[in-house]
């Protein structure tokens, strides 16, 4: 598979958008160039469909130019989650298009097989839930977004606790009897920090 240049920076892809929406080919340009890696991404989801993986790609890049053309800065989502689902949408209405025009594509058709040997059609594929690039960009993103309110809205005692308490940075989950033991304060002081924090990362979240 072709070499796509990296996704812009946050504030690059934010300077981009602003400029697109003035009217600058440029910078929309820049924006469908710097997400191509988005969409070869996706089309991996797709390599045992029928067509030649340059194609799909061609097909997947219409729709990441539509959510470039219709992408809503003011909306708390990040390009890549929004654009992720445009490629998506672009790529099963090609597959529905050629079923219905040349019934090349029958959804219920063997096409493979898993790793235990397990026939799989071109419907497993598009109902594919578990390995769904759209929920690991949202998950992504909304762990990123998690552990930034953590630094902000709790206080030391509270970021501690929480941190321990469920494994935070790649850590072990301790409980809270450990923790009260490690900090000589009592359990229920514990469960209280950490029913105060969990409020506050609920409140700040939503």
């Amino acid at each position: 598979m072709k070499s796509f240049p990296q996704p812009l920076s946050a504030n690059d892809e934010r300077d981009c958008l602003i400029k697109c929406k003035e009217g600058d080919e440029e910078a929309r340009g820049t924006l469908i160039v710097h997400n191509l890696r988005l969409v070869a991404h996706i089309v991996k989801k797709y390599s045992l469909v029928d067509k030649e993986t340059d194609d799909l790609i061609s097909i997947g890049t219409i729709g990441l130019i539509k959510a470039i053309d219709t992408f809503d800065n003011s909306k708390k989502v990040r390009l890549a989650t929004y654009a992720s689902r445009c490629i998506e949408n672009e790529l099963l209405m090609m597959l529905r298009s050629n079923k219905k025009i040349s019934k090349e594509v029958y959804l219920y058709d063997p096409i493979g097989a898993d790793k235990e040997g397990n026939e799989i059609n071109l419907l497993d594929i598009i109902e594919e839930k578990e390995n769904n690039v759209i929920d690991d960009l949202i998950l992504d993103e909304n762990v990123e977004k998690l552990y930034k309110i953590i630094g902000e809205a709790l206080t030391d005692r509270e970021k501690e606790i929480i941190s321990l308490r469920y494994g935070l940075n790649n850590k072990n989950e301790v409980t809270q009897r450990e923790i009260a033991g490690n900090l000589e304060i009592s359990r229920s002081y514990v469960s209280r920090i950490e029913k105060k924090a969990l409020k506050k990362l609920r409140e700040y979240f939503e």
